[in-house]
Parts: C-alpha cells; structure tokens; sequence
C-alpha cells in the first residue's frame, strides 16, 4: 500500500527542505500513521508534490533509511521498516529530531553525544 503523505516544506524555515521532510515523515511514523510495511511515494513524485528537487527527497529518504526506519527494496520503492518494535522505533523517530535540531544548532557530533548523554544521567 502507498501512502499520500500530507507534507510540507516551508521556504523561510530554519531547517533545509530535506530535514523538514525527514522530520515530517519521522514524526508520521512514530505516530504510527504509517505502519510496517506502508509504502513511501516515489522520490521523483513526492518531489514534483512538494516543489523540491527529487534530490532533496532521495537525501530525506537516505537518512530515513540510515536511522531504521525506512528500507528501500529497489524497484518496489521504499517501505516503512519493520524488524523494530514501537518503543525502538519511537526511538530512532527522536533521536533523529534530536539530531537534526542539533545540526541546525551547530553542535557538533561529539556535543550532540554528550549532551544526550547527560540527559540520559550517563
């Protein structure tokens, strides 16, 4: 099954197009509003929806994938993930936001750790 994401990528935010993608989609998923297995609109047409360059989607996608919570399956697109139970998976969807709020901020990846570290009592 596809889904039709309702996104949108805000011209004047702090965040580029493709982390307010990622985000939104992260945000969709650890919401359970895309399930296990829900497939993803292709790169070049959520672009073309959205008014962005198909790169921009492919790099939203690639992190998405990086953080476990999409796979790509070649010519059948790219899927929710499964193999993560819902805890883990509300995991990765916030330390993705962690992180990218934590680039737009500046921090480097050793401060990022270490603050989240903190946090945690760690």
């Amino acid at each position: 099954m596809t889904s039709a994401l309702a996104l949108r990528v805000e011209a004047g935010a702090a965040a580029a197009p493709f982390e307010q993608i990622r985000e939104q989609i992260t945000a969709l998923i650890a919401a359970g509003e895309l399930p296990v297995g829900t497939r993803l609109p292709p790169v070049r047409a959520l672009a073309e929806t959205l008014g962005v360059a198909a790169g921009t989607v492919a790099r939203s996608y690639r992190e998405l994938e990086s953080a476990g919570l999409v796979e790509t399956r070649g010519r059948a697109g790219t899927v929710v993930a499964g193999g993560v139970d819902a805890l883990e998976r509300e995991l990765q969807a916030a330390a993705a936001v962690y992180a990218s709020r934590a680039r737009e901020l500046g921090a480097t990846s050793d401060g990022a750790l270490t603050a989240a570290s903190r946090a945690l009592g760690v």
